[in-house]
């Protein structure tokens, strides 16, 4: 699914009112039905016995969607306030026709605000300020907010908090909080990056009829999706599958090394290699036996290694050490194979992380969390933990945007709202939140795994991006089936599951 910024938006909408889809007031309209439809779906006992609602308008557009939100609430015999945010004289005509309909709004003011939340208000529709926000909201929202919040009503936010930047899900200023955001068309970029899908809620997205061709052509921000060559395996013996080689630490470090090679042998590799010095061979031959084991002592060592062709893969970091990760990476790097860096094969780059961009080629992933993330792109990430002032915000997609240009490869940086970006500008969000949310996936050794998931698919030749995007949704789904309880070693072991539920749908879209 595409993920909009405010601008394409605009665009959509605007392109489906010139083919004649619809008129202003008529998306207009629909958007307000749709808001009152997806509220009823998700509390159907506010369709049944009255309700008193506050409607909090702002501006714009997304004033007009509330006034039509009041309306149809009105007529299901609800007790509807609505306070109106600037003066009505100048809102946009298919808002102002909406006021007209409805007909006189109270002004917005903050104390009356404040006595109806204490009055037992049901529901607070967020109508202030939606798409295309440019600046925070006042300081003295932050009263209402918590007088919102304290009140026990139910939020229900139209488009957007108001104060969330649509392009960057960031808090310009004193956000609002909802219980369910509905928003149109399309979801927006904010919707799906933090802290914006955390003040959200819940999110349903309506259908208002801009169709297909209402999607911006040059959109290319997505949600990350497993692909059906990710899920489905073809035919062919061991080696048409791909030969990773996972290199490890010394001994008694060999955990984080031996979860990435089953991670990578359950997602389909066709053979995995752990090369480790010869003094860590015991302990990993005590513990694996699919997993196949070479000792690989040092640089020279492993450039023996590559001399086989079909060692096609490589994945460096996980509890590599970073003194022996900066001795094996210039020739893995060399070798100009697909290649997962992780972990210590990233910080052992953190005081020049210029002399890394010039060994990385397009067949390289680079997995950091933040703090690898902002070791290797110090100003970029300076850019995204500056305060956002206007919108639209400096965001997550635009950082990782940035330093995968610059890094000349796939970077994905973890977190619930982890974001992937390839070379070429193309981006995709693998968004753990909403019905997806896995908290329990916070635990040591998960980053392992998800770096060989994504080294066993680009072993069996996805492209980096494709790789990195399903390994990571793959990684979410496996905690998902497995539940509160997970810990690292549980991930590989129910990708099978997981691979198996997947791939009805993978067929299907196929077929």
């Amino acid at each position: 699914m595409e993920l909009l910024g405010a601008g394409q938006m605009r665009a959509a909408e605007q392109h489906a009112m010139a083919r004649g889809q619809a008129s202003g007031a008529e998306l207009m309209e629909r958007a307000g039905r749709g808001v009152v439809d997806a509220l009823l779906a998700r509390r159907p006992a506010f369709a049944h016995a009255p309700h008193r609602a506050l409607v909090l308008c702002g501006p714009g557009n997304n004033g007009g969607d509330g006034l039509v939100v009041a309306r149809l609430l009105r007529a299901r015999g609800w007790q509807v306030e609505v306070r109106l945010w600037g003066d009505p004289a100048r809102l946009p005509p298919d808002a102002a026709t909406n006021l007209a309909r409805w007909g006189e709004a109270a002004p917005w003011r903050r104390p009356e605000i404040a006595a109806s939340m204490a009055c037992g208000v049901d529901l607070v529709v967020d109508a202030l300020f939606g798409t295309g926000l440019s600046r925070g909201l006042p300081a003295d929202m932050a009263g209402i907010r918590d007088a919102i919040d304290r009140s026990g009503a139910f939020r229900l936010a139209v488009d957007l908090p108001s104060g969330i930047c649509s392009d960057s899900g960031r808090d310009l200023g004193h956000a609002l909080a909802a219980d369910l955001t509905v928003s149109f068309h399309r979801p927006r970029i904010g919707h799906y990056l933090l802290p914006g899908a955390t003040l959200c809620g819940a999110l349903a997205i309506v259908d208002i009829g801009l169709g297909p061709d209402g999607v911006a052509p040059e959109t290319v921000v997505r949600l990350a999706e497993a692909t059906p060559e990710a899920v489905l395996k073809g035919q062919g013996h061991k080696y048409e599958h791909g030969h990773v080689l996972v290199l490890s630490g010394p001994a008694s470090h060999g955990g984080a090394a031996r979860l990435a090679a089953r991670g990578a042998l359950r997602m389909g590799a066709g053979l995995v290699t752990i090369g480790a010095p010869g003094d860590a061979l015991p302990e990993h031959a005590a513990r694996l036996d699919a997993v196949m084991l070479r000792g690989i002592g040092d640089a020279a060592a492993l450039a023996t290694a590559l001399e086989d062709p079909r060692l096609d893969t490589l994945l460096l970091g996980p509890g590599l050490g970073v003194e022996r990760a900066s001795g094996l990476a210039r020739v893995a790097l060399a070798a100009g194979r697909a290649t997962v860096l992780d972990a210590d094969a990233l910080s052992c780059w953190a005081d020049r992380p210029e002399a890394l961009f010039d060994l990385l080629h397009e067949n390289v992933v680079l997995t950091p969390h933040m703090g690898e993330f902002a070791r290797l792109f110090p100003d970029i990430t300076a850019s995204l933990a500056a305060p956002p002032g206007r919108g639209p915000a400096f965001s997550k997609v635009d950082a990782v945007t940035a330093a995968a240009r610059r890094a000349g490869c796939t970077v994905l940086l973890k977190g619930p709202d982890t974001v992937i970006a390839d070379r070429t500008g193309a981006t995709r969000i693998a968004a753990a939140l909403y019905e997806r949310s896995v908290p329990w996936l916070a635990t040591a050794g998960a980053g392992d795994v998800l770096a060989g998931f994504i080294a066993g698919l680009l072993a069996r030749g996805l492209p980096p991006i494709a790789a990195a995007a399903s390994a990571a949704v793959l990684h979410a789904d496996c905690a998902r089936a497995f539940g509160p309880g997970l810990i690292a070693e549980d991930l590989p072991d129910a990708l099978p599951r997981v691979l198996a539920a997947v791939s009805h749908g993978a067929r299907a879209l196929r077929e």
